[in-house]
């Protein structure tokens, strides 16, 4: 059996054009150390008007 862990990240607004984020990267490191892999992402928030992506949900699992 496996366990999963969901982590929401949001992507910050840059320029009117633009969002980044940033801290997907800690939170991968971290959870890496705690041994769980990251095993990929989810969008869970996307923009009405263009369609782009506003939030995610980053995925990890580790061995039971």
């Amino acid at each position: 059996m496996k366990e999963y862990k969901y982590v929401s990240i949001s992507y910050e607004m840059k320029e009117v054009v633009m969002a980044s984020i940033s801290e997907h990267r800690n939170v991968i490191d971290e959870y890496s150390d705690q041994g769980y892999s990251y095993v990929g992402m989810i969008p869970t928030e996307l923009s009405a008007a263009s369609g782009c992506i506003r939030k995610i949900d980053l995925i990890f699992e580790k061995a039971e």
